[in-house]
C-alpha cells in the first residue's frame, strides 16, 4: 500500500468495518427491513431469507473494511471491492422509491443517506486508477 493511499483506506475501512460489526446482531424486523430495501434494488436477493442476508451483509462489510485497513492487501484489490460495494449502494439509492425527487438524481431528504455513498465509488476508483497508472521507479 502506498503511503498516499493510507488516509483514504483508513477512513473508509474503519467506517465500513464499524458498519459491518454493527449489523452482526440484526435479526427479526431489523433484518427484514434491510433485506426489503436490498430486494427493491436487486430482486434476486428475495431468494435469501432476511436473517441470512443480514449475516452475509455483515460479513461482507467486515471483510471489506478489514481489507481496506490491512496494508498487505493491494490497493487495486481493495479499491475494486470498495467501488463494487459503493456501486451496490448507489443502485439501492437509484432504485428505491422516495429516495430521489421525481425525474431527477437530486435526493429527497430521505435519500441523502444513500446518495452520499457515491463517494465510496469515487474512493474505490481512485485507488484502482492510481494503482493501474502508478509507475514504480527502479
Amino acid at each position: 500500500m502506498k503511503l498516499t493511499h493510507a488516509p483514504l483506506r483508513l477512513s473508509t475501512g474503519a467506517f465500513i468495518l464499524n458498519s459491518g460489526l454493527g449489523k452482526r446482531t440484526l435479526e427479526g424486523e431489523a433484518a427484514t427491513a434491510v433485506h426489503g430495501m436490498a430486494v427493491g434494488a436487486i430482486p434476486q436477493l428475495r431468494q435469501l431469507p432476511a436473517d441470512r442476508f443480514a449475516k452475509l451483509l455483515s460479513r461482507g462489510e467486515i471483510a471489506l473494511g478489514a481489507a481496506l485497513l490491512a496494508p498487505f492487501v493491494p490497493s487495486l484489490l481493495a479499491g475494486l471491492g470498495l467501488a463494487a460495494f459503493g456501486a451496490g449502494l448507489v443502485q439501492l439509492y437509484l432504485k428505491t422509491p422516495g429516495m430521489r425527487e421525481p425525474h431527477s438524481l437530486k435526493p429527497t431528504q430521505a435519500g441523502i443517506g444513500l446518495a452520499k455513498d457515491v463517494w465510496l465509488v469515487g474512493a474505490g476508483l481512485t485507488l484502482v486508477l492510481d494503482s493501474l497508472t502508478h509507475r514504480r521507479r527502479p
